[in-house]
């Protein structure tokens, strides 16, 4: 019997479902529209749904919220501002879940999540990690 329990398991433990889930939304705020398989992305809905009503709710707290939840002030910051803005006179249903086919490899059903009004100039920008490498090349250029 499935009394009480919500949500999917994915195959992983608790630890990496959570930091999955964080990564996943750290990438929707950054580029406001990714690609991942319809069960994530149906998972992740309600996850950047709370973040952004933290967001508009401002204030201290909600900050540290927002920065434990994402693991970087860039985007914490982003979302206590621009989103905030941006979503200050909706109540609620952020984002948007489109089904885009089925992947190659192993057919899984695919989905693009993105966030409701979005900025087009934001998707791939400042995209992946900087590295010590990457951070000694660009001071000796």
């Amino acid at each position: 019997m499935r009394h009480r329990l919500r949500g999917r398991s994915f195959s992983r433990k608790s630890a990496h479902r959570k930091a999955m889930f964080e990564n996943l939304a750290a990438a929707l705020i950054k580029h406001e529209q990714i690609t991942t398989t319809l069960p994530k992305a149906k998972d992740l809905r309600p996850i950047v749904e709370r973040l952004i009503t933290i967001g508009k709710h401002g204030g201290l707290a909600g900050r540290r919220r927002a920065i434990a939840a994402l693991q970087d002030t860039a985007l914490a910051e982003k979302l206590m501002t621009t989103l905030a803005q941006r979503y200050a006179a909706r109540a609620g249903g952020y984002t948007r879940i489109v089904k885009s086919g089925y992947r190659y490899g192993d057919d899984a059903a695919m989905a693009v999540i993105e966030l409701i009004d979005r900025d087009l100039s934001a998707k791939g920008k400042d995209s992946g990690p900087t590295g010590p490498k990457e951070e000694a090349e660009e001071a000796a250029a």
